[in-house]
Protein backbone atom coordinates (compact mmCIF):
# COMPACT_ATOMS: atom_id res chain seq x y z
CA UNK A 1 0.00 0.00 0.00
CA UNK A 2 1.46 3.38 -0.99
CA UNK A 3 1.95 5.74 1.94
CA UNK A 4 -0.37 8.74 1.64
CA UNK A 5 1.56 11.87 0.73
CA UNK A 6 -0.21 15.14 1.41
CA UNK A 7 0.40 18.83 0.83
CA UNK A 8 -1.92 20.75 3.16
CA UNK A 9 -3.28 24.10 1.97
CA UNK A 10 -5.91 26.59 3.07
CA UNK A 11 -8.14 25.23 0.29
CA UNK A 12 -7.82 21.56 1.07
CA UNK A 13 -5.31 18.72 0.94
CA UNK A 14 -3.38 17.77 -2.19
CA UNK A 15 -2.73 14.01 -2.24
CA UNK A 16 0.16 13.01 -4.52
CA UNK A 17 0.65 9.46 -3.27
CA UNK A 18 -0.69 7.80 -6.43
CA UNK A 19 -1.49 10.77 -8.64
CA UNK A 20 0.48 13.47 -10.40
CA UNK A 21 -0.83 16.92 -9.51
CA UNK A 22 -1.56 19.28 -12.40
CA UNK A 23 -0.63 22.93 -11.91
CA UNK A 24 -2.27 25.17 -14.50
CA UNK A 25 -0.43 28.33 -15.56
CA UNK A 26 -2.22 31.68 -15.60
CA UNK A 27 -0.03 34.62 -16.62
CA UNK A 28 -1.38 38.10 -15.92
CA UNK A 29 1.45 39.61 -17.94
CA UNK A 30 1.87 41.45 -21.23
CA UNK A 31 5.20 39.77 -22.02
CA UNK A 32 5.28 36.09 -21.01
CA UNK A 33 6.94 33.95 -23.66
CA UNK A 34 3.91 31.81 -24.51
CA UNK A 35 0.70 33.63 -23.65
CA UNK A 36 1.75 37.19 -22.78
CA UNK A 37 -1.21 39.56 -22.99
CA UNK A 38 -3.75 36.77 -23.43
CA UNK A 39 -5.16 36.77 -19.90
CA UNK A 40 -4.18 40.14 -18.47
CA UNK A 41 -7.71 41.48 -18.20
CA UNK A 42 -10.16 40.36 -15.55
CA UNK A 43 -12.77 38.64 -17.73
CA UNK A 44 -10.29 36.52 -19.69
CA UNK A 45 -8.35 35.60 -16.55
CA UNK A 46 -11.50 34.47 -14.72
CA UNK A 47 -12.67 32.46 -17.71
CA UNK A 48 -9.28 30.79 -18.04
CA UNK A 49 -9.10 29.95 -14.33
CA UNK A 50 -12.53 28.32 -14.47
CA UNK A 51 -11.60 26.43 -17.65
CA UNK A 52 -8.46 25.05 -16.04
CA UNK A 53 -10.24 23.88 -12.91
CA UNK A 54 -12.95 22.21 -15.03
CA UNK A 55 -10.23 20.57 -17.14
CA UNK A 56 -8.68 19.00 -14.06
CA UNK A 57 -6.14 21.43 -12.64
CA UNK A 58 -5.31 20.62 -9.01
CA UNK A 59 -3.57 23.98 -8.52
CA UNK A 60 -3.69 27.26 -10.47
CA UNK A 61 -0.40 29.15 -10.55
CA UNK A 62 -0.78 32.90 -11.11
CA UNK A 63 2.09 35.14 -12.14
CA UNK A 64 2.07 38.89 -12.73
CA UNK A 65 5.70 39.35 -13.75
CA UNK A 66 7.31 37.46 -16.62
CA UNK A 67 10.39 35.40 -15.76
CA UNK A 68 11.24 34.48 -19.36
CA UNK A 69 14.89 34.96 -20.37
CA UNK A 70 15.89 38.63 -20.70
CA UNK A 71 12.53 39.85 -19.39
CA UNK A 72 12.41 43.20 -17.65
CA UNK A 73 11.69 43.44 -13.94
CA UNK A 74 8.60 45.23 -12.66
CA UNK A 75 8.12 46.95 -9.33
CA UNK A 76 6.33 45.28 -6.44
CA UNK A 77 3.65 47.96 -6.71
CA UNK A 78 3.01 47.16 -10.37
CA UNK A 79 3.01 43.44 -9.71
CA UNK A 80 0.43 43.81 -6.94
CA UNK A 81 -1.66 46.09 -9.14
CA UNK A 82 -1.81 43.37 -11.81
CA UNK A 83 -2.24 40.48 -9.39
CA UNK A 84 -4.34 41.23 -6.32
CA UNK A 85 -7.66 42.42 -7.85
CA UNK A 86 -7.69 39.45 -10.24
CA UNK A 87 -6.66 37.00 -7.52
CA UNK A 88 -9.55 38.11 -5.30
CA UNK A 89 -12.05 37.47 -8.09
CA UNK A 90 -10.49 34.13 -9.08
CA UNK A 91 -10.81 32.96 -5.48
CA UNK A 92 -14.57 33.56 -5.76
CA UNK A 93 -15.02 31.33 -8.83
CA UNK A 94 -12.58 28.49 -8.08
CA UNK A 95 -12.11 25.95 -5.31
CA UNK A 96 -8.57 24.65 -5.97
CA UNK A 97 -5.49 26.03 -4.21
CA UNK A 98 -3.93 29.08 -5.86
CA UNK A 99 -0.16 29.41 -6.01
CA UNK A 100 1.56 32.73 -6.64
CA UNK A 101 4.61 32.92 -8.88
CA UNK A 102 6.63 35.72 -7.31
CA UNK A 103 9.95 36.28 -5.53
CA UNK A 104 8.91 39.50 -3.75
CA UNK A 105 7.80 39.17 -0.12
CA UNK A 106 5.53 42.23 -0.22
CA UNK A 107 3.68 40.80 -3.23
CA UNK A 108 3.47 37.39 -1.58
CA UNK A 109 2.18 38.86 1.69
CA UNK A 110 -0.61 40.70 -0.14
CA UNK A 111 -1.52 37.55 -2.07
CA UNK A 112 -1.55 35.32 1.01
CA UNK A 113 -3.63 37.87 2.91
CA UNK A 114 -6.10 37.80 0.00
CA UNK A 115 -6.39 34.00 0.24
CA UNK A 116 -3.67 32.50 -1.96
CA UNK A 117 -2.40 29.10 -0.87
CA UNK A 118 1.12 28.38 -2.13
CA UNK A 119 4.38 30.32 -2.53
CA UNK A 120 6.16 29.64 -5.85
CA UNK A 121 9.56 31.37 -5.78
CA UNK A 122 11.79 31.07 -8.87
CA UNK A 123 14.76 32.27 -6.82
CA UNK A 124 14.56 29.47 -4.27
CA UNK A 125 14.11 32.09 -1.50
CA UNK A 126 17.27 33.99 -2.51
CA UNK A 127 16.16 37.27 -4.13
CA UNK A 128 14.18 38.51 -1.11
CA UNK A 129 15.37 37.48 2.34
CA UNK A 130 11.87 37.94 3.80
CA UNK A 131 10.20 35.37 1.54
CA UNK A 132 10.78 32.33 3.75
CA UNK A 133 9.55 34.06 6.90
CA UNK A 134 6.47 35.33 5.05
CA UNK A 135 5.59 31.80 3.92
CA UNK A 136 6.16 30.47 7.44
CA UNK A 137 3.95 33.15 8.97
CA UNK A 138 1.03 32.08 6.77
CA UNK A 139 1.88 28.35 7.02
CA UNK A 140 1.90 28.22 3.23
CA UNK A 141 3.58 25.48 1.20
CA UNK A 142 6.71 26.76 -0.57
CA UNK A 143 8.07 25.78 -3.98
CA UNK A 144 11.85 26.22 -3.94
CA UNK A 145 13.25 26.46 -7.48
CA UNK A 146 16.81 26.42 -8.76
CA UNK A 147 18.03 29.29 -10.90
CA UNK A 148 21.52 30.34 -11.98
CA UNK A 149 21.60 34.13 -12.26
CA UNK A 150 18.44 36.18 -12.70
CA UNK A 151 15.85 36.19 -15.51
CA UNK A 152 17.51 39.19 -17.19
CA UNK A 153 20.89 37.39 -17.46
CA UNK A 154 20.36 33.70 -16.67
CA UNK A 155 20.82 32.56 -20.28
CA UNK A 156 24.14 34.37 -20.76
CA UNK A 157 26.16 31.18 -21.23
CA UNK A 158 25.18 29.28 -18.06
CA UNK A 159 27.80 26.75 -17.00
CA UNK A 160 28.27 24.03 -14.39
CA UNK A 161 31.13 21.87 -13.17
CA UNK A 162 28.73 19.19 -11.92
CA UNK A 163 25.17 20.03 -12.98
CA UNK A 164 23.11 17.65 -10.86
CA UNK A 165 25.21 18.15 -7.73
CA UNK A 166 25.09 21.96 -8.03
CA UNK A 167 21.33 22.08 -8.64
CA UNK A 168 20.70 19.74 -5.70
CA UNK A 169 23.04 21.77 -3.48
CA UNK A 170 21.16 24.99 -4.35
CA UNK A 171 17.84 23.32 -3.57
CA UNK A 172 19.16 21.86 -0.32
CA UNK A 173 20.45 25.26 0.78
CA UNK A 174 17.02 26.72 -0.07
CA UNK A 175 15.39 24.04 2.06
CA UNK A 176 17.62 25.04 4.97
CA UNK A 177 16.66 28.72 4.50
CA UNK A 178 12.99 27.74 4.58
CA UNK A 179 13.25 25.54 7.65
CA UNK A 180 15.36 28.03 9.60
CA UNK A 181 12.62 30.62 8.95
CA UNK A 182 9.98 28.27 10.33
CA UNK A 183 8.58 26.61 7.21
CA UNK A 184 7.44 23.10 8.12
CA UNK A 185 9.13 20.16 6.46
CA UNK A 186 5.86 18.95 4.97
CA UNK A 187 5.31 22.35 3.34
CA UNK A 188 8.40 22.18 1.10
CA UNK A 189 8.34 21.37 -2.64
CA UNK A 190 11.40 21.44 -4.92
CA UNK A 191 11.77 22.39 -8.60
CA UNK A 192 15.07 21.95 -10.51
CA UNK A 193 14.15 24.90 -12.70
CA UNK A 194 14.03 23.74 -16.31
CA UNK A 195 15.12 26.65 -18.51
CA UNK A 196 16.31 28.90 -15.67
CA UNK A 197 20.02 29.40 -16.18
CA UNK A 198 20.54 26.24 -18.19
CA UNK A 199 21.60 25.31 -21.69
CA UNK A 200 19.30 22.87 -23.47
CA UNK A 201 21.66 19.97 -22.82
CA UNK A 202 21.44 20.81 -19.10
CA UNK A 203 17.64 20.64 -19.27
CA UNK A 204 17.78 17.23 -20.96
CA UNK A 205 20.26 15.96 -18.38
CA UNK A 206 18.04 17.08 -15.51
CA UNK A 207 15.02 15.31 -16.99
CA UNK A 208 17.09 12.19 -17.63
CA UNK A 209 18.40 12.13 -14.06
CA UNK A 210 15.34 13.45 -12.27
CA UNK A 211 15.18 10.36 -10.08
CA UNK A 212 18.31 11.54 -8.27
CA UNK A 213 16.37 14.52 -6.88
CA UNK A 214 14.17 12.09 -4.96
CA UNK A 215 17.11 11.73 -2.58
CA UNK A 216 16.17 15.12 -1.13
CA UNK A 217 12.88 13.51 -0.06
CA UNK A 218 10.51 16.32 -1.04
CA UNK A 219 7.78 16.41 -3.71
CA UNK A 220 9.23 17.41 -7.09
CA UNK A 221 7.67 19.95 -9.43
CA UNK A 222 8.67 20.11 -13.09
CA UNK A 223 7.83 22.90 -15.54
CA UNK A 224 8.66 22.14 -19.19
CA UNK A 225 5.46 23.43 -20.78
CA UNK A 226 6.04 25.00 -24.23
CA UNK A 227 9.65 25.84 -23.32
CA UNK A 228 12.49 26.34 -25.79
CA UNK A 229 13.82 22.91 -24.87
CA UNK A 230 11.09 21.54 -27.14
CA UNK A 231 12.07 23.84 -29.98
CA UNK A 232 15.69 22.72 -29.50
CA UNK A 233 14.70 19.09 -30.10
CA UNK A 234 11.62 19.25 -32.36
CA UNK A 235 12.12 22.67 -34.03
CA UNK A 236 8.58 23.63 -32.99
CA UNK A 237 7.49 27.22 -32.48
CA UNK A 238 5.81 28.10 -29.21
CA UNK A 239 2.23 27.32 -30.33
CA UNK A 240 3.24 23.90 -31.66
CA UNK A 241 4.87 22.41 -28.59
CA UNK A 242 2.04 20.36 -27.08
CA UNK A 243 3.41 16.96 -28.13
CA UNK A 244 6.91 17.83 -26.98
CA UNK A 245 5.49 19.04 -23.68
CA UNK A 246 3.53 15.80 -23.34
CA UNK A 247 6.69 13.73 -23.86
CA UNK A 248 8.62 15.66 -21.22
CA UNK A 249 5.71 15.45 -18.78
CA UNK A 250 5.35 11.70 -19.18
CA UNK A 251 9.10 11.20 -18.82
CA UNK A 252 9.17 13.40 -15.72
CA UNK A 253 6.33 11.50 -14.05
CA UNK A 254 7.98 8.15 -14.64
CA UNK A 255 11.24 9.51 -13.22
CA UNK A 256 9.70 10.93 -10.06
CA UNK A 257 7.88 14.23 -10.65
CA UNK A 258 4.86 14.73 -8.39
CA UNK A 259 3.58 18.04 -9.83
CA UNK A 260 3.69 19.25 -13.43
CA UNK A 261 3.23 22.92 -14.29
CA UNK A 262 1.52 23.30 -17.67
CA UNK A 263 -0.41 25.64 -19.96
CA UNK A 264 -2.54 22.95 -21.69
CA UNK A 265 -4.34 21.49 -18.71
CA UNK A 266 -6.97 19.37 -20.45
CA UNK A 267 -4.51 17.66 -22.77
CA UNK A 268 -1.73 17.15 -20.23
CA UNK A 269 -4.22 15.85 -17.64
CA UNK A 270 -4.87 12.92 -19.99
CA UNK A 271 -1.13 12.37 -20.41
CA UNK A 272 -0.64 12.39 -16.64
CA UNK A 273 -3.53 10.00 -15.94
CA UNK A 274 -2.22 7.51 -18.51
CA UNK A 275 1.35 7.79 -17.25
CA UNK A 276 0.20 7.40 -13.65
CA UNK A 277 -1.58 4.19 -14.64
CA UNK A 278 1.65 2.80 -16.10
CA UNK A 279 3.67 3.99 -13.09
CA UNK A 280 1.38 2.74 -10.33
CA UNK A 281 -0.86 0.01 -11.70
CA UNK A 282 1.93 -1.41 -13.82
CA UNK A 283 4.18 -1.72 -10.79
CA UNK A 284 1.68 -2.87 -8.18
CA UNK A 285 -1.50 -4.08 -9.84
CA UNK A 286 -4.91 -3.80 -8.23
Amino acid sequence: MTKRKIIKTNRGDLDYSRKTLIMGILNLTPDSFSDGGKYNDLDSALKRAEEMETAGADIIDIGAESSRPYSERVSAAEEKKRLIPVLKEILKVTTVPISIDSYKSSVMRAALEAGASIVNDISGLRFDEKMAATAAEFEAPVIIMHIQGRPENMQDNPSYQNLIFEVKKYLWDGIKIAKEAGVKDEDIIIDPGIGFGKKQVHNLQILNRLESFKELNYPILIGTSRKSLIKFVNKNEVNERLFGTAATVSTSILKGANIVRVHDVAEIKKVAVMTDAVKWEGNHGR
